[in-house]
């Protein structure tokens, strides 16, 4: 299959900011497809090359593709460069430099689909002695036969920039059109998706195998399962009211969420974005193989850092000092943690993932051999709210951040993926009006004057809108940060910038800068009000009315555990306007 198929695809979908035309784009080049390429076009079109669990990153340095241009093209470097200052763009860049090309390939061939896969792949597995220049070699080659257009979307592929506005669950809703006989379909691959974690591999099922081989997915050991979210509220009476008068209290670590596979004495665990991390949690794998008594399990856990002279739980950031590639060992040392597992998903060829919430914490008291680095979190089953209220302020005091409370009903199954009643989050911060933080994307960006000349001097922000697959704005922020912080988020935001507000985007207010949605900050307000240039929960409290947050201030903390879909959502910045109604009224 040509490329060019995929690129003239992909200028379609960049051209739209509608969803619905970009799933009929992608319904019409699937269909158009050979069976055997559709878990390529998927991969390229997510801008991946497996899924994110296996830790194959597709992009190269920005310097290193500018080489390769300038190989394929003839081009003098340093025009290439000037153009990119110009255009902010590598993608269009390369259209340029290739419409304009100096030297022409008299044996030049047509990229194919498969072609430039495998040479994509090659490139991001080559590593040691003079692997920069084989990685050169190779792009160029793709350049030097691509067409203008072909090289535009090369170029974005490999600098991780596609920019094309294309969610995973839009793919999802195009293969269900395309090969499911609907989008009533959706349902059965997002499920499949949910608990293998590579659309790919169901995008190759359901088109050789069918539907009813895609609902026959089960969940497998080392392929990640998406985790499932929590709703919020702010007072126990209404989250007892939610569970029909009684729940689950759990306590809510201030740790990092990971995700444990076992087979054996093999031992990965997976961060709440699915990606390997084992190596920053070598102490974490020995702790796995010595304590957990099945052969094959997958289970939840909350990693805290710990203070090892008073037993004391450490805050969140310190975990970050285990993100590096070199000193594990003395990060080991210097940061411990414990492990508080609080949900047992798949023990020993036993998906529990559709099993009520009772089964599964049954069978987790049976598996682990608990000590003082291994244990289960904290939990007690309340039926009031004064019980509640007190388990709240016991968490609060052992240096947690509140509580999640879970379902005791039947239907009290591992929604995976999915954000739901099934678990509330309820936090310290939400005891009083808008005093908690909300975690928001960056999706646009003001100059800055004066001090922060050169530089953003304001950030736009969204929340998630779950229904509809969007961000939608709230509140445009420009204080807290400190200097660091401002040349901080310049230099991260440079890789996402677009030429025009993104399509999942809803924005009335025209900002100087557009970002995909990639980047989350915490962010802390005064209030939750009523705006008519904010589109976050638009008419859902009053038509014409969306809600923004005054008084926004940067609290220090990037989010980099969570990807764009775990935001706080439209839904709960409407829920949380709704409770400081009800405490005006109270009051």
């Amino acid at each position: 299959m040509d490329y060019v198929v995929i690129a003239d695809a992909y200028g379609k979908m960049e051209a739209t900011s509608k969803r619905l035309e970009m799933i009929d784009i992608l319904v019409d080049l699937f269909r158009n497809s050979s069976k055997d390429v559709v878990s390529i076009i998927v991969y390229l079109t997510q801008g991946k090359l497996y899924p994110d669990f296996v830790g194959v990153e597709i992009g190269i340095a920005e310097k290193l593709a500018v080489k390769a241009l300038v190989r394929a093209s003839g081009v003098r470097e340093s025009e290439v460069l000037a153009d990119l200052q110009r255009t902010g763009d590598i993608g269009q860049v390369a259209e340029i430099c290739l419409a304009n090309r100096k030297q022409s390939t008299f044996f030049s061939k047509a990229l194919t689909v498969e072609r430039v896969y495998e040479s994509l792949d090659k490139m991001a597995k080559t590593s040691g002695v003079g692997a920069v220049d084989m990685k050169t070699a190779v792009f160029a080659g793709l350049l030097s036969d691509a067409s203008p257009k072909e090289a535009k979307y090369l170029m974005r592929t490999v600098t991780g920039n596609l920019r094309l506005g294309v969610a995973d669950m839009t793919v999802l809703e195009a293969l269900a059109v395309a090969f499911g006989g609907g989008r009533e379909a959706r349902g059965v691959i997002e499920r499949a998706y949910n608990i293998c974690s590579d659309l790919g591999r169901v995008s190759t099922l359901l088109v050789l195998e069918g539907l009813d081989a895609v609902r026959l997915l089960q969940v497998g050991v080392f392929e990640p399962i998406r985790p499932m979210l929590a709703e919020r509220l702010s007072s126990s009476e209404e989250i007892l009211e939610k569970f029909g008068g009684k729940c689950l209290a759990e306590y809510k670590y201030d740790g990092e969420r990971i995700q444990v596979h076992k087979q054996g004495d093999r031992v990965v665990l997976y961060s709440r974005r699915l990606e390997n991390i084992s190596s920053q949690y070598p102490d974490v794998a020995v702790l796995i193989r010595e304590r957990v008594g099945a052969y094959e399990v997958i289970f939840e856990a909350e990693c805290v850092a710990v203070d090892l002279e008073t037993g004391d739980m450490r805050p969140f950031q310190e975990l970050m000092h285990r993100r590096r590639k070199y000193g594990i060992e003395a990060a080991v040392e210097q940061y411990p943690i414990s492990l508080y597992v609080f949900d047992m998903l798949f023990v020993d060829g036993r998906d529990l993932t559709c099993e009520p919430l009772t089964v599964r914490r049954a069978v987790l008291e049976g598996v682990l051999e608990r000590n003082s680095q291994l244990q289960i979190a904290s939990q007690k089953v309340v039926g009031c709210p004064k019980e509640l209220e007190g388990f709240f302020e016991e968490s609060i005091a052992g240096g947690c951040e509140g509580l999640i409370c879970k379902s005791l009903a039947k239907e009290s199954v591992y929604q995976a993926g999915s954000r739901g009643w099934l678990w509330i989050k309820y936090k310290r911060d939400y005891k009083s009006e808008m005093t908690d933080t909300v975690d928001l994307v960056i999706v646009g960006a003001f100059h800055g004057r004066g001090k922060r000349a050169g530089a953003y001097g304001a950030l736009l922000l969204a929340a998630y809108n779950r229904e509809r697959d969007v961000f939608e704005t709230v509140t445009k922020c420009g204080t807290g940060f400190t200097d660091k912080d401002i040349g901080d988020v310049y230099a991260i935001l440079q890789n996402h910038v677009v030429p025009r507000k993104h399509a999942r985007v809803l924005s009335m207010m025209e900002a100087e800068v557009w970002f995909e949605p990639c980047v989350v900050l915490e962010i802390l307000g005064a209030e939750v009000t009523l705006s008519p240039i904010h589109l976050c929960a638009i008419d859902s409290i009053r038509k014409d009315s969306g809600l923004a947050i005054r008084f926004p201030r940067f609290t220090g903390k990037y989010r980099t555990d969570k990807s764009p879909q775990d935001a706080t959502t439209s839904k709960e910045i409407a829920e949380m306007y709704q409770n400081q109604l009800k405490q005006i009224t109270t009051s």
